[in-house]
């Protein structure tokens, strides 16, 4: 069975599944950069990784926000847009929180990492285990 892009809790379900992504951002040089990273999500689709404070990713985030986060499972992928944005007070503890318990030992809390928080505006999932393959897209409106 198919995942539907609008979702949301199907969604975020594969991605604490899968736990991993590419997360693409933008240098200051204007040209792409992108990480392997360790990834959950919350129930809404949000989507949390952890990085060094010192790491490409935080510093172009800082900059630049709009980023590209694809997930890959088995015979389905599911691509993200939207923007990041470094968690800080009570968020970076209860995000942080929810990170370590999907990766225990994690040390998103400790001093020198951060806690970055993807806010989700469009998605596309496409699952080759169907003959044709079956792609939904979606637009997500923000959250709050």
């Amino acid at each position: 069975m198919s995942i539907d892009a609008a979702d949301r809790a199907g969604v975020a379900h594969f991605v604490r599944v899968c736990g991993a992504g590419v997360v693409a951002t933008v240098g200051a040089d204007a040209e792409p950069q992108a990480a392997y990273v360790g990834l959950t999500a919350t129930d809404d689709g949000t989507l949390v990784f952890d990085a060094a404070d010192d790491s490409r990713k935080v510093a172009n985030i800082a900059e630049r926000p709009r980023v590209a986060v694809t997930v890959t499972g088995a015979e389905t992928t599911v691509q993200f847009e939207g923007r990041a944005r470094i968690a800080r007070d009570e968020e970076r503890w209860r995000l942080g929180e929810t990170y370590c318990e999907r990766f225990p030992g994690s040390r998103a809390l400790d001093v020198g990492f951060a806690v970055v928080v993807v806010d989700v505006a469009w998605v596309r999932v496409y699952d080759a285990a169907s003959r044709p393959p079956h792609v939904t897209e979606s637009t997500w409106s923000p959250r709050g």
